[in-house]
């Protein structure tokens, strides 16, 4: 996938489902204003949050987040080897591989 390209099953399900997305992005945005977390450290909790629920393309997403808020890579890949005692190696190890998908692109 491209940079910046959204994965087709997003798309679609935007496209389909116009006033859903428009409410998901909005609580986000109002969410992420009601504490003192900035943008970066919000995208690295969430990506871990996504890691331990097995969610790749929530992973996928937080990863590419993370980075335009100004994570670097071994920022990203921490937020989820932290984990490891959490949600065990294997989860960990598929995250990274998500993380990969995200990170590595037109290597």
């Amino acid at each position: 996938m491209s940079k910046g390209k959204l994965p087709k099953q997003y798309s679609e399900i935007k496209k389909r489902y116009k006033e859903l997305f428009k409410a998901v992005g909005n609580l986000g945005r109002v969410v992420r204003k009601q504490g003192p977390i900035d943008e970066k450290t919000s995208h690295l909790i969430q990506l871990a949050a996504a890691a331990a629920i097995r969610s790749e393309g929530a992973v996928h997403s937080h990863a590419r987040r993370a980075i335009e808020a100004g994570a670097t890579k071994e920022e990203v890949y921490h937020a989820v080897i932290l984990l490891t005692s959490t949600i065990g190696f294997p989860t960990v190890s598929a995250a990274i591989s998500w993380i990969d998908d995200v990170l590595t692109e037109g290597d």
